[in-house]
């Protein structure tokens, strides 16, 4: 079954991506790829391991150069830029295995977000959202657990001041219990900041707790795709067996 992705035609796109490719030499191993979110809304990119999520987030932040096709974000096309000049422009990015300074405090690591936007003085926002890391802002980044290194590369991202933010397996690593509170945190990010969030996944019930849409990919290309409130949790599930 392959769904074309449709959000709401009339809908302001803070976030466009089309007809996006991307190849490892010679090997195209993103083909094609659509997609468009509005801002406040959340979706989740699913599939197995190798089918070209990770790919497609790094794409998208700019770390791998895409073949063909376009980036926007807030209807500025971003698809040239290096990835600061992306950052800058509204793009902010946590990597899969969060990737914090741990050598660094927490509020040194929170501080390198502020660089883009010219400011140093960490909004008071940040650590209303994420109070573990006020209370721990002079520990070391590699003293933190995994859910609260999660929650710092969090905050290191929302202090570039993100119109978009690309989150790639952000549960990796994380015991189930602390899932659900990156699941409520991400729904109120969204609802604080009106910016839309792009997120790669595997574990279901994390997609289907935070996410309004759904998009599932297969062999680079985008396969299937639901809303929040029309999914069919069977569909998805056997795109994602092994």
């Amino acid at each position: 079954m392959i769904s074309p992705d449709k959000t709401n035609e009339g809908a302001r796109k803070m976030f466009e991506v089309c007809n996006l490719s991307a190849a490892y030499g010679q090997s195209e191993v993103l083909h094609g790829i659509d997609i468009a979110v509005a801002p406040g809304e959340i979706v989740a990119l699913v599939g197995r391991n190798g089918m070209g999520k990770s790919t497609l987030m790094k794409s998208l932040i700019g770390i791998m150069p895409a073949r063909t096709g376009q980036i926007a974000v807030d209807g500025v096309d971003v698809t040239p830029l290096a990835t600061h000049q992306r950052v800058a422009r509204g793009l902010a990015y946590v990597p899969q295995g969060r990737q914090i300074f741990g050598t660094m405090t927490v509020k040194e690591n929170i501080e390198t977000g502020l660089v883009v936007r010219g400011k140093r003085a960490i909004p008071q926002e940040i650590y209303q959202l994420f109070p573990i890391l006020a209370e721990f802002a002079k520990r070391r980044g590699g003293n933190l657990s995994g859910g609260q290194q999660q929650q710092l590369a969090i905050a290191r991202a929302l202090a570039s001041e993100p119109k978009v933010l690309l989150l790639d397996e952000p549960t990796e690593g994380i015991q189930p219990s602390i899932i659900k509170d990156i699941a409520r945190l991400l729904r109120e990010i969204r609802n604080i900041r009106n910016l839309c969030i792009v997120v790669c996944e595997q574990v279901l019930s994390f997609v289907l707790d935070v996410a309004d849409r759904i998009i599932v990919m297969e062999g680079g290309r985008i396969v299937h795709t639901d809303t929040r409130e029309h999914v069919d949790e069977a569909a998805i599930a056997r795109f994602l067996a092994v």
